[in-house]
Order: C-alpha cells, then sequence, then structure tokens
C-alpha cells in the first residue's frame, strides 16, 4: 500500500515509541505564531561547521519516534554527526508525540516546507555547517520538496529512507472508503470554502483522523492529485547528491523499488536494499540504515 495523503498504518502509531534513551538536546523555536520543538544531537567529536543532518518525520509523528531517535542517535554517536530532528508544528504549541486527532489542523505542506526554513534558518544563525536533508516515510516527500520547491542554500545532500509514493486513484478510493463521499466533492467544497474564506471544515475527515477541524488550505494541500505527494517524480532530474534506502520487505511503499529504478540512470542518485528491513527500520536494521545515511554524508 502506496503511502498516499490518506493513510496512516496502525503500524506507525505503534513505531511512535522510542527505544532509545539516548539524550538529544530539546530545542524551541518561536515561527509563525507557535514554538516549534526540535531535538539536537551533537555528533562525537564534531564542530558546528562541520555540518549538521536536518531530519523530518512521516505522517502526523514526531522527531523522536522510534526509526527517528534510533537514527539519530546512531548518527551522532557512532558516526559523528550533528543531527537535529523537528517536530512539524500543525499550528500546535510546543507539539511533542503523535498527533491525537484532538485538535484543530491549521497547517499543511506549504507551512511545514515554511516551518523546514526556519529551522534550517536557525541552524545557520547558530554556526552549523552544511546542511544534509533526511526524511522517513512521508517526511521523505516532504523534505525531498522543501529541496526541490524552496531551493535552499547551503545543502550538501538528500538521504531518503523509504520515501512515500503516490496513486490519485487508489488515494481517491480509499478517501470514498473512509468517508461515503468521494475526493472530488471533498476537495471542490474546500476550495470553495477558502475563496469565500469561509473558515474551518468541520468534523471532516483528515489523514487518519475520522473528524476533526481542518483548515481548508491544509486539506488541498494533503489531499489534492499532484506529483509533488510522489517522491520519485519529485526526484526526477534532482541534482543535488541523493540516497535513497529501501527496506526489503516494506508492505507500506512496495512499489518504491520499481518507482526508483526507472531513475536508475540519474547518476545523482543511489538508491540501497536493506535485506530484511520493513518500512519502519527496526531494532538492527536501523544500524544498517544509519550505516548507509553516515557514510552518504561523509562521502
Amino acid at each position: 500500500m502506496r503511502i498516499a495523503p490518506l493513510t496512516l498504518t496502525a503500524v506507525a502509531l505503534a513505531a511512535s515509541f522510542s527505544l532509545s534513551a539516548a539524550a538529544a538536546e530539546r530545542i524551541t523555536l518561536e515561527h509563525d505564531g507557535v514554538n516549534m520543538v526540535g531535538h539536537l544531537a551533537e555528533g562525537s567529536g564534531a564542530a558546528p561547521e562541520d555540518g549538521v543532518v536536518l531530519m523530518l518525520h512521516g505522517t502526523l509523528a514526531h522527531g523522536r519516534m522510534e526509526v527517528m531517535s534510533a537514527v539519530q542517535d546512531l548518527l551522532a554517536e557512532q558516526h559523528g554527526l550533528n543531527t537535529l530532528s523537528v517536530n512539524l508544528s500543525f499550528g500546535i504549541d510546543e507539539r511533542e508525540g503523535m498527533f491525537d486527532c484532538d485538535a484543530p489542523v491549521t497547517h499543511g505542506p506549504e507551512e511545514h516546507l515554511d516551518e523546514l526554513a526556519a529551522w534550517q534558518g536557525w541552524l545557520e544563525d547558530q554556526g552549523y555547517g552544511p546542511v544534509t536533508l533526511m526524511g522517513h516515510s512521508r517526511g521523505g516527500n516532504q523534505i525531498a520538496r522543501y529541496l526541490t520547491e524552496r531551493e535552499p542554500d547551503n545543502v550538501a545532500g538528500l538521504a531518503l529512507l523509504a520515501p512515500a509514493t503516490f496513486d490519485a486513484e487508489a488515494n481517491a478510493a480509499e478517501f470514498y472508503e473512509q468517508t461515503g463521499t468521494s475526493l472530488d466533492e471533498a476537495l471542490t467544497a474546500a476550495r470553495e470554502r477558502a475563496e469565500a474564506d469561509e473558515g474551518m471544515l468541520e468534523d471532516h475527515r483528515f489523514l487518519y483522523c475520522e473528524a476533526l477541524e481542518v483548515a481548508p488550505q491544509a486539506f488541498l494541500g494533503y489531499y489534492e492529485p499532484g506529483s509533488r505527494h510522489d517522491t520519485p517524480s519529485v526526484l526526477d532530474g534532482i541534482i543535488t547528491p541523493t540516497r535513497v534506502i529501501i527496506g526489503e520487505a516494506d508492505e507500506t511503499v512496495p512499489d518504491l523499488p520499481e518507482r526508483m529504478a526507472a531513475l536508475e540512470d540519474d547518476s545523482h542518485i543511489r538508491v540501497d536494499t536493506v535485506p530484511g528491513a520493513g518500512h519502519f527500520f527496526r531494532d538492527f536494521f536501523a544500524d544498517d540504515a544509519a550505516d548507509l545515511i553516515g557514510e552518504f554524508v561523509r562521502r
């Protein structure tokens, strides 16, 4: 099953609990009226000017969920890399942990990209050197979009862990199955409300949340079909050095190997597969992923 803009499996919720107790400094950064949260880990023996890995989590998750914390800690402790793993705010002050479907959603992908830019600006202000962008699952798609749509300076590379793919027909079919409403109708209603500036959509489906308040633009940003949701499409023609890491047993984005194979002639992209790994690279598979990312950054 692809990570379409409306899917987060129960497996993702179970994966939110960190296995690592390694300390990372909690950082807050005020942006657009909310305090965003990130966790900064200094690499063993590293100085800020050596560079930093800016890390983004998957759907409605957070920067210290299991896969993120494991890879962050391994990069810092075993590979000597500075890392900052951030939480998208979704408009919630000091948001931590998994999104619990208990608050209005005011932020969509465009606001997410703004937040990544703010964090990169903060890293620059703190004296950090070249940035490697790293994302997992939908976060892989969104951080790739940040690179290609915003074209930030001082980016040394892009590392994507099981990044999301997208199929418009499957996306629409799943929305109908979940809601009994056609996605086209929901998108039309959201556009009309946004154009009329009529406020929030109420009791509305959003990703894995069954009913909550959602800003029309946030809903449109996640659900309106487009190649921007599909990571292989985003990467087509990229010139930044890129490494894509695939879990051999990943059942969440099973089409990713085939989709990336179509880009294999691109000299800027390298694809690696971790034998036996699922979508969340649990246990020792996190070591394999961190080793590949660490080698990529050092190269």
